[in-house]
């Protein structure tokens, strides 16, 4: 574990949310399965292989004199979670974690639920996807699909956009969203659809065109998206919500599927988008491949 506790004795305890220690990109031999996330106040620890109860303690231990050596006067706030075999365990190690726990990232601040589930509520490997669209979302219209908690559209409305459409087959997921949007003191701007996205072309197409448009799909989740059959699906409505000159970011969180396989896609089934660029990923997710990291592809209809 020596990778993530070196990692935790260069960390700045503040207030903003960010990964400390990212075994899963492959850089730290023997510590893959281990991830080390800050969620002020709270350390996030997560295994993705199964730990015996000394492997247990031993990181526990480990972690916990490491952050007393850095902060005296606080008791650590310690989750565990462990996911091995389709099955998730969440854990309180140590401490407390905050009833309505909010973090800042930015500048903006969102609802987390560390606690329950394998999603905290905001991914934070997306950091640099939602500073690219605050930076450019002023004036425009922005269609937010797979929004879960309204991230993207969160920082849409702080850059000055004009509206947001947030479409979401999770109402759970839109309701916390409508929650973040209060948080950062955003009361207008935003829609929230509750919908299948392949049974609403009709109304996205009515509510549009649009300027910008983020696609954010689950990479494979029965009954609402599998990238490998739908991302074709979904690239073939897309350009026809466009406006002249429209934007589009598509992500993809695969780990067997590159690049290639999104802009193969692009080019098969909507043709009139031209690639820009790939927005990189924070550096403290960098992977020894980055064809597995997260793919966040920008695309103009120019």
């Amino acid at each position: 574990m020596s990778g993530l506790i070196t990692a935790l004795s260069q960390f700045t305890f503040d207030n903003e949310v960010q990964r400390v220690f990212h075994g899963r990109g492959g850089l730290f031999q023997g510590e893959e399965h281990l991830c080390l996330d800050w969620y002020p106040p709270v350390l996030l620890l997560t295994s993705f292989k199964s730990l015996d109860e000394p492997e247990q303690q031993a990181l526990f231990t480990a972690i916990t004199e490491q952050y007393h050596q850095q902060v005296d006067s606080k008791e650590l706030n310690l989750v565990f979670q462990h996911r091995s075999g389709g099955q998730t365990v969440t854990e309180l190690v140590s401490g407390s974690v905050p009833e309505n726990h909010v973090v800042t990232e930015q500048g903006a601040v969102f609802n987390v639920h560390i606690m329950r589930g394998q999603n905290h509520g905001l991914f934070l490997d997306m950091a640099n996807g939602r500073r690219w669209v605050r930076q450019h979302a002023q004036g425009k219209k922005v269609l937010n699909l797979f929004a879960y908690t309204c991230g993207f559209s969160v920082v849409a409305l702080l850059g000055g956009a004009d509206e947001v459409v947030n479409m979401d087959m999770s109402k759970g997921a839109l309701s916390i969203g409508k929650q973040n949007h209060v948080l950062n003191d955003l009361p207008q701007g935003a829609r929230y659809l509750g919908h299948d996205i392949f049974k609403s072309w009709g109304k996205l197409t009515k509510l549009g065109p649009y300027d910008l448009i983020v696609a954010d799909p689950p990479s494979n989740q029965k009954g609402s998206f599998v990238a490998t059959k739908d991302y074709e699906r979904l690239l073939k409505r897309l350009s026809s919500l466009l406006a002249d000159n429209g934007e589009v970011l598509l992500c993809l969180n695969a780990p067997e599927l590159g690049c290639d396989f999104l802009m193969q896609q692009v080019s098969d089934n909507a043709p009139q988008l031209h690639y820009v660029e790939r927005i990189a990923n924070p550096d403290i997710f960098a992977d020894i491949d980055e064809q597995k990291s997260l793919k966040v592809l920008r695309y103009s209809l120019s």
